[in-house]
């Protein structure tokens, strides 16, 4: 007898693994080969789990000796991530370079342009400090969800302040430098084989705009952008991505002191988030969702209303350059 599943639960997002990874693999053989005509897939490998399924089903659909990974450390990112990256490419065979971009972000002013943005709050705040930006609990708070700077003093004092928007947009516009580097990065080896260079978003991510505009949201091709994050969970597991990246918790790895996606972005465990996006997405009332995921009805209602104003808020980080005509575009496969 087949089990009965309710039409919301957390079974809603299982999917079967073996036969995701050989439609994504298709997907990726069509698409880099035929559509793009590119002989291989760039990968930047930052450690975590998300680029690192991308890398594997590109391993996976284009053969090993087609992918290259990049690891793109810098002064502030975690060690951590460098040593993930490497263990990535080498337990799929994947040939993996390691471009330093701290000197780059350096002669850029990245972390000086953030520092001034910072100081404009924290005057003190200078050399051997470190600082994350975070939101508040939004299920424990009911409160406008705004952004703080958490900065830590060199004796491991720490101290808590409220963002304006100039500071803010300072801080962010700022720390930007990291994610379009890396991809620029990404783009010259691209070039230099020419491959195709992969992008490593979730259904989460890519949705809710949790990406750089010509920064990690540049890419020829987004193989999981479709995959929830629990999902994507679930094809590292089956593809054999280490264990040591399945366990690591999600990270930005952009600011100098330890920081997750859910302080940083999302404000809520992305398990949860997971299944209000597939909520929100179906329809499903938000008392249905309450029940299965012990919150009260009150609180998916913000979640909702979160969800979707980081859905129209950030739908500018989606559109190409805006023309004052269409431009028609001729059919190279039509000939008198």
């Amino acid at each position: 007898m087949m089990e009965t599943i309710p039409v919301f639960s957390e079974k809603v997002l299982d999917i079967d693994a073996e036969a995701v990874s050989c439609a994504i693999a298709e997907s990726v053989r069509q698409t880099v080969f035929s559509r793009l005509r590119r002989r291989g897939a760039v990968v930047g490998l930052s450690g975590g789990i998300d680029s690192s399924v991308t890398a594997a089903l590109c391993a996976k659909a284009l053969g090993k000796d087609r992918v290259l990974g990049i690891l793109m450390p810098e002064d502030e990112s975690s060690e951590e991530s460098l040593h993930l990256g490497k263990q990535l490419a080498e337990a799929f065979g994947i040939e993996y370079v390691i471009e330093h971009i701290g000197p780059t972000l350096k002669a850029l002013g990245c972390y000086e342009r953030r520092d001034n943005a910072i100081r404009n709050l924290i005057p003190e705040y200078g050399a051997g400090w470190k600082s994350k930006i975070v939101l508040p609990d939004l299920v424990k708070s009911s409160n406008y969800a705004l952004y703080s700077v958490v900065a830590q003093s060199p004796t491991g004092e720490a101290c808590r302040v409220r963002l304006n928007s100039e500071s803010y947009l300072g801080v962010v516009a700022a720390t930007n430098f990291k994610q379009r580097t890396r991809k620029m990065m990404e783009y010259f080896h691209a070039d230099r084989l020419w491959y195709a260079v992969a992008g490593t978003p979730n259904r989460l991510e890519y949705a809710q705009g949790f990406f750089v505009k010509n920064g990690d949201g540049a890419a020829d091709f987004k193989p999981i952008a479709h995959l929830y994050k629990s999902q994507v969970m679930q094809l590292g597991s089956y593809l054999g991505v280490p264990d040591a990246i399945l366990r690591r918790p999600p990270t930005t790895d952009t600011y100098s002191m330890e920081q997750s996606q859910e302080e940083f972005y999302f404000a809520l465990p992305l398990k949860t988030m997971d299944l209000c996006l597939y909520a929100r997405n179906h329809n499903v009332p938000s008392s249905a969702v309450a029940e299965e995921i012990d919150l009260s009805v009150e609180q998916v209602g913000r979640i909702y209303d979160m969800i979707d104003s980081k859905l129209n808020s950030t739908r500018y980080l989606h559109l190409g350059p805006q023309l004052v005509e269409k431009i028609e575009e001729v059919d190279a496969s039509v000939h008198d």
